[in-house]
């Protein structure tokens, strides 16, 4: 059957049954009837650097929506969400339905894994697409990200779709079928379901890699986030917002967010989740303490080296899926599901697109353990700083937002 959907693909009628078959094959999340319309989340694609759920979640929560984040792990050059928080001691990503529903009544969000009786049938097709290469077929994605979304019975939902050289689709049209097969979908159940395009050709934010991604997520709610990353976050909140009624408009949505983060009402709501999920509160107040040492909570890696630009110029790119890969050989990421990871090893990168360097400049720190980097390691990372002259250098023009996508 996977095959022959593989080959010959599904009409829209076709992927709704399939996603609403996978959907009610296991718990369905029920929700008091004083939170209707104000129950939302958000799915990303996956990309190197996105910390947007931790940011995001607490953001919305602090706006009076109830966020059920499930969530999943880095494979391949991806990071994932619950291995990033897991960096923090304590946190606990099992959490039962009646455990998340006393979290969102007190807290307003959690962030959780997928349970065992949460769409099993997706964890069976998912087994038997990867034995049989179909892993890439749209129907099937969309149902496995759908039905997951369904399950949670949301109001709305958002789609940050990524595409690009760091990105699963590495071009805007590929992408944009994706968002509209997913949107489709998600609107079919009845889900409220827009889709952003966003652009992942570097990184988001200047850190990869488990406990650093946390460490400026946390600065970040502290309002000293990076530029991108911020408006990412407050693209997706507001368009959420939007959709459930608590904003007028995009605008009134993105900043009622960007309030919510700057005033530090989102990063109230972080503490108290990972309070609320298993972290102590003396290690939750510490991560969320002024001019803190996050490393006296979060591991840090053992070495610790710079990488200094070659020459004189403009930063025009950096490449995002080679820091990535090699960060991925270094023990950041995972090659198969349940692998264990090294939550100390990630990368800082120290400048940005269109910043004017100078030969001998660092540009890169690089955290890691064992193994240590190789000489051709260093060599790939060196080489995915693209520096040119300042002469032949053009602006750039790709927003990091490309389009929105919301329901008629």
């Amino acid at each position: 059957m996977l095959m022959a959907i593989w080959q010959k693909g599904m009409s829209v009628r076709e992927t709704h049954t399939l996603t609403q078959a996978m959907m009610s094959s296991g718990e369905v999340m029920s929700w008091p009837a004083e939170w209707e319309g104000r129950v939302v989340d958000k799915h990303s694609t996956g990309g190197v650097g996105d910390k947007v759920s931790l940011v995001l979640a607490p953001a919305l929560a602090a706006c009076n929506c109830k966020v059920p984040m499930i969530s999943g792990r880095g494979l391949a050059h991806t990071g994932g969400t619950l291995d990033k928080l897991e960096s923090i001691p304590g946190f606990n990503i099992h959490q039962t339905q009646e455990e998340v529903q006393e979290i969102l009544a007190s807290v307003g969000c959690c962030i959780i894994g997928q349970t065992e009786m949460l769409v099993p049938a997706d964890r069976v097709l998912y087994a038997i697409r990867d034995a049989t290469s179909t892993v890439d077929s749209l129907p099937l994605i969309t149902g496995s990200i759908i039905s997951k979304k369904g399950a949670e019975t949301l109001s709305a939902l958002v789609l940050d779709v990524k595409f690009g050289k760091a990105a699963l689709y590495k071009d805007l049209d590929t992408a944009r079928e994706l968002a509209q097969s997913l949107a489709n979908i998600g609107n079919s159940l009845g889900i409220q379901t827009a889709a952003v395009l966003s652009s992942m050709n570097s990184t988001l934010g200047r850190c990869v890699g488990n406990s650093l991604e946390v460490i400026e997520s946390l600065e970040t709610l502290k309002g000293n986030g990076p530029d991108d990353l911020m408006e990412l976050v407050t693209t997706l909140g507001g368009v959420l917002l939007k959709m459930t009624g608590l904003a007028t408009n995009l605008l009134e949505g993105k900043t009622q967010i960007s309030e919510a983060v700057t005033g530090g009402d989102a990063l109230s709501k972080f503490q108290a989740m990972m309070e609320a999920q298993g972290v102590t509160k003396e290690m939750a107040q510490l991560l969320c303490a002024k001019n803190t040492d996050y490393f006296q909570v979060l591991r840090k890696s053992k070495h610790c080296i710079e990488l200094k630009a070659q020459k004189n110029g403009v930063v025009e790119d950096i490449d995002g899926l080679c820091l990535a890969q090699v960060l991925h050989k270094l023990g950041a990421g995972r090659s198969s599901a349940g692998a264990p990871i090294n939550h100390s090893v990630g990368a800082e990168i120290l400048v940005s697109l269109g910043q004017k360097v100078s030969e001998g400049l660092p540009w890169l720190r690089l955290h890691y353990e064992t193994p240590a980097p190789t000489a051709e390691q260093l060599s790939r990372l060196q080489n995915s700083l693209d520096v040119v002259s300042e002469e032949i250098t053009k602006p750039q023009t790709q927003n990091l937002v490309h389009e929105v996508q919301l329901p008629d």
